[in-house]
């Protein structure tokens, strides 16, 4: 019973210092700033929008999968962009998102 008092006590502490380190990568990337909200916001709806048709067999699971890594390449890009920007995306950066975003958009639903 001794020993486990340690490594029960290491794993708390390592659970503190993580979930204080999200909290500080949360304010770091700015991810209210509007341009990434709104981004944000249009792969979130999309993400839902994909598996409802999954749900409504509208789709394949195979077709939702592809769906949802293409919107996760596009989440990747955005968040690449922010770091390179302290935390935002520029007006240029956010159009090409939304035309990345578009071409997926119009994939669902077919």
């Amino acid at each position: 019973m001794l020993k486990r008092k340690p490594i029960v006590m290491v794993m708390m502490i390592a659970l503190a210092v993580g979930a204080s380190g999200s909290a500080m990568a949360d304010s770091k990337w700015a991810k209210e700033h509007p341009r990434r909200h709104e981004v944000n916001n249009r792969l979130a709806n999309q993400d839902r929008r994909i598996n409802k048709e999954l749900r409504n067999g509208q789709i394949t699971k195979q077709q939702a999968y592809q769906l949802h890594h293409e919107d996760h390449q596009i989440r990747q890009e955005e968040r690449a962009m922010a770091s390179q920007n302290g935390g935002h995306i520029t007006n240029q950066e956010q159009a090409v998102l939304n035309q990345q975003e578009s071409a997926v958009s119009r994939q669902i639903g077919r």
